[in-house]
């Protein structure tokens, strides 16, 4: 009985102090783009599950399309509302900023996506199988390449129609990861985007193989780069004590308002701080593509389904790039001379590593991949400049290249042969005489990606490399100039082919589009030229949003 009673005394004491949980405060209007995105999303997997298979394609893509259409009204929303302005702030119980960076990069994502999923829907590329439209997607994702299911499911006409709550889970990552105000938060936005990604590049209905090879290699990389962030984030919580960027900052500029002995210890062991921000930048180096973690880039590009590369390629950067400038903005301001210096030399040999390389490519697919790791040096140029001029001139570069390079690849769909796109550079030449719009459209492309006036990659390059020179890192600027002079050899290169060549008479076709992939090409265009020709209301828009919430 005593022990009883002793037992009890102990319960009660050890329950007695109990602790009032607050329930979380969320701000559902702010966080409603990405909310209504993983709704959708969630909508589209009972969609798989709930409705007969010969509507789910159409289901998907109404579910789809509205959904992006919402989210990108509530981004323009709130900026109209002023959070983007005077009203920026934290929300979420400071895990998501809501500022002006945070919603362009939303909005850029958003409606590349939307473009993005045109090229995802289009069904007449392809000749009719057994008397089934099909996309460039596999039958049956689970069936193995060249087996018997895999016959059955072709003739049984299935498609794989998940592809587009996959690419909503993909987005609703990209929307969190350029708003994360918290390390954790950047973590699980970047594995939400990186799952889906894995899934889609493996899911091409020729080249199986090759595809699935493409798919294994993204993610075992992608694996060992979101280890090292975690490892950067287990280094910078041990510096600071903290997951939130705010607070990180301030430990790191040393203006914290309480410092407790145990906070005291971390925070005089630089090698903790210097290494979890090495680590964590590490990550997010490999994401852009950026010299060297671009070893991925070539390989998933050529193997993965067309349009997901085309996706992958302009909204993965837009994402990536803007926690990038989150992170050394905002929580590393204070180590700037640290990391300007290791910034400049990844810029420097990205540029040069992505434009010379790319010469030697003779495959289109591998020679856009090497063209975007170049890119990725450029961008890093307006990200080193440190300055709120910088901020708007990677904004505004990254939302003209990501349409740019949706369109590229919407028109690499279009070429094809008897085995499928004939990606093969040699399969080009003469294409200006076959089928003088869809070259002419896509040397309008190579054009931009090249960097010549009147196209929105010349507005581009020139913002970020202004920003660049004002920030002091003249060098670099001409290094960048160099690399682009580099680059223009070979994009002028493919044009000469499909314009001064003689077309083969075994060449490829040039298929007519629905008109889902003649919108993504001719949104393409439209903004390309819009952006080079009336660059500065955009760059006005870019430099309006460029202010950080702190």
């Amino acid at each position: 009985m005593r022990a009883t009673a002793a037992v009890h005394s102990l319960w009660t004491t050890a329950a007695d102090p109990i602790v009032k949980i607050d329930a979380p405060k969320i701000e559902y209007g702010q966080l409603a783009p990405t909310l209504i995105v993983v709704g959708a999303a969630l909508v589209g997997v009972l969609v798989e599950a709930f409705v007969p298979r010969k509507s789910r394609y159409y289901a998907q893509m109404f579910v789809s399309v509205v959904a992006l259409v919402a989210a990108f009204a509530a981004v323009v929303a709130l900026a109209a509302d002023g959070y983007a302005t005077t009203k920026a702030g934290i929300a979420a119980m400071g895990a998501i900023a809501v500022d002006g960076p945070a919603l362009f990069l939303q909005g850029t994502i958003l409606l590349t996506a939307l473009v993005g999923l045109f090229t995802f829907a289009e069904r007449r590329l392809d000749p009719e199988a057994h008397g089934n439209r099909v996309d460039s997607f596999a039958a049956q994702a689970a069936a193995v390449p060249g087996s018997d299911s895999e016959k059955r499911a072709v003739k049984a006409g299935f498609t794989t129609t998940e592809v587009f709550p996959l690419l909503l889970f993909a987005v609703a990552g990209m929307l969190v990861f350029p708003a994360a105000n918290d390390l954790l938060t950047l973590f699980v936005a970047l594995e939400v985007l990186s799952l889906p990604l894995y899934l889609l590049c493996a899911l091409a209905r020729r080249k199986r193989l090759m595809s699935q090879e493409a798919a294994v290699k993204y993610f075992l990389l992608g694996a060992f780069a979101s280890a090292f962030t975690l490892f950067g984030i287990a280094l910078l919580y041990g510096y600071a004590g903290s997951m939130s960027y705010a607070t990180i900052a301030q430990v790191v500029d040393g203006t914290v308002p309480e410092i407790t002995p145990a906070l005291a210890d971390t925070m005089g062991n630089d090698a903790l701080l210097l290494i979890g921000a090495a680590l964590l930048v590490m990550g997010l180096l490999f994401k852009v593509g950026a010299v060297p973690f671009h070893m991925w880039t070539p390989d998933v590009y050529q193997g993965a389904p067309t349009p997901v590369t085309g996706f992958m390629a302009a909204a993965t950067k837009v994402a990536a790039f803007g926690a990038l400038l989150r992170l050394l903005y905002v929580v590393l301001p204070g180590l700037r001379w640290d990391w300007r210096p290791v910034m400049w030399g990844v810029a420097i040999v990205t540029m040069l590593a992505g434009a010379i390389v790319a010469i030697t490519q003779t495959d289109i697919k591998r020679l856009l991949a090497y063209s975007s790791i170049a890119h990725a040096g450029f961008i890093l140029a307006g990200v080193i400049a440190a300055t709120p001029s910088g901020i708007s001139s990677v904004l505004f570069y990254l939302a003209a290249y990501s349409f740019v390079t949706i369109g590229a690849f919407a028109v690499v769909t279009l070429v094809r042969d008897a085995g499928g796109e004939a990606t093969h550079l040699s399969r080009w030449a003469g294409l200006g005489r076959r089928s003088p719009l869809v070259a002419a459209v896509f040397a309008v492309f190579l054009l931009a990606f090249a960097g010549i006036p009147l196209t929105s990659g010349f507005a581009g390059k020139f913002a970020v490399f202004k920003a660049a020179a004002e920030g002091g890192a003249v060098p670099l600027v001409v290094v960048g100039v160099i690399s682009s002079a580099v680059a223009a050899f070979f994009y002028i290169r493919v044009i000469v082919l499909m314009f001064f060549s003689e077309p083969r008479p075994e060449g490829p076709t040039v298929a007519v589009p629905s008109p889902l992939t003649m919108t993504a090409i001719a949104v393409g265009v439209a903004v390309t030229v819009v952006l080079g020709v009336a660059p500065q209301y955009f760059l006005d828009l870019a430099g309006d949003a460029g202010v950080f919430v702190r």
